[in-house]
């Protein structure tokens, strides 16, 4: 069974950021192109652990990142220094040192990490293909994640961090897959979510509520840099609905696919069938 701790042959960094060190899982094949992967709300670089290994052994880089404010990568006390723009800007300046360095950097989002992604492509982020997983073309609509959301502001702006995890935990035991961790993925879980920056969650929660369609900027964006696209997501996803991704990748004239087996997170939900698409996609981007 794949989980955020799912063994992989990548290396923990530290790559320099315009708020502190951003960690990172790094795995370096002999070729010169990267995945640079960026993590959901209340993610990190372990929710790719599972695509490391596979996407290193197709001779594609991994970089697998912690945005600031997640984990362990320090971010500042400003929420609005969280918005989807905010941390687009710290995206598209990582993307910038890679290609400096030599690199051809392949740019995936997932969740909120995509719309951070979008973020980056508008600021300028020298990538050489796009992906967007499991994320939509603006806010998230009415259903329980944007709830949950809504109701985790009210509890971290009157109880702070701990009293919102202790939230989770409940909201957690009545999950259908949460008897499938094991103690030391549920602890993780819990460790990661208090070791978070609780501006960063609030802020980033903001942008899930708030953050407007800017499809025409990025299809824009895409085709003034002839930069390809894949619009990619899990046949279940219950954050942003399969059609509604389905009809950004139509206006941003991007390839689409669904994951079967998957929901929000096929990353850890069904990584095979994800990288069956991802693998040939970004191969023939770089051919």
């Amino acid at each position: 069974m794949y989980s955020v701790l799912s063994p992989h042959a990548a290396t923990r960094v530290e790559l320099p950021g315009r708020y502190g060190a951003i960690a990172a899982l790094r795995a370096e094949p002999a070729g010169d192109a990267i995945a640079l992967l960026v993590p959901g709300y209340t993610g990190s670089k372990e929710d790719f652990a599972p695509m490391i290994d596979p996407i290193a052994a197709a001779g594609i880089g991994v970089l697998a990142i912690d945005l600031p404010g997640q984990h362990e990568s320090p971010g500042p006390d400003d929420e609005q220094a969280y918005s989807p723009t905010a941390l687009g800007l710290v995206v598209s300046e990582l993307a910038g040192k890679l290609a400096a360095e030599g690199a051809t950097v392949l740019l995936l989002g997932h969740s909120f990490g995509g719309l951070v992604a979008r973020g980056a492509m508008l600021a300028g982020a020298p990538v050489a293909g796009l992906t967007l997983m499991d994320t939509g073309p603006g806010e998230l609509p009415p259903g329980p994640r944007r709830q949950v959301v809504e109701a985790g502001r009210q509890i971290m702006a009157s109880g702070g961090i701990v009293a919102a995890q202790q939230v989770r935990e409940l909201l957690d035991a009545k999950a259908p897959n949460w008897a499938d961790k094991t103690p030391r993925v549920r602890e993780f879980l819990r460790t990661r979510f208090l070791a978070s920056s609780p501006q960063g969650l609030l802020g980033m929660g903001d942008g899930l509520r708030t953050e407007p369609d800017r499809v025409p900027e990025l299809a824009a964006v895409l085709r003034r840099t002839a930069a390809p696209c894949l619009v990619v997501c899990g046949e279940s996803d219950d954050a942003w609905p399969v059609a509604a991704q389905r009809d950004m990748a139509e206006r941003l004239e991007a390839d689409f696919a669904v994951v079967p087996g998957a929901a929000h997170s096929p990353n850890i939900e069904n990584p095979e069938r994800l990288l069956d698409t991802l693998l040939p996609t970004w191969q023939a981007w770089l051919a």
